[in-house]
């Protein structure tokens, strides 16, 4: 990002912005698996086929999945798959500060056997 002018920044930032939603995530790990029909992915996912559509509109328009129709259906895939990479990634970061973070909270955790002992009458 390093140089970028600000027109630039903005389109990524509107690119990961895209990634912010858990809906828009869910559908793109059901796309991982292969093609589906927006009316597949509204199921799959518990939604409206019409709140679907918009969520993969946005997808689509930023480059993210592809849009191919057959008939009276549209069928949705993956149209970079190097946004895998990038979740994958992100994934990764935040599994490994849940375990910083679970570590430490340990550290302040007092063995149950020390606890008894402390507590006995003096």
């Amino acid at each position: 990002m390093e140089g970028l002018p600000d027109e630039a920044l903005a389109q990524v930032a509107a690119y990961f912005q895209a990634l912010s939603e858990p809906t828009r995530l869910q559908i793109l790990n059901l796309l991982r698996q292969g093609e589906r029909s927006v009316g597949e992915l509204a199921q799959l996912c518990g939604y409206s086929s019409a709140n679907i559509s918009r969520h993969l509109a946005l997808l689509t328009q930023h480059g993210l999945v592809r849009r191919e129709s057959r008939g009276n259906s549209a069928f949705f895939s993956i149209a970079d798959a190097s946004v895998y990479a990038l979740c994958d990634l992100v994934c990764g970061n935040i599994a490994r500060q849940f375990e910083r973070t679970a570590q430490g909270r340990a550290a302040f955790v007092v063995p149950a056997a020390k606890r008894t002992r402390s507590r006995s009458p003096a």
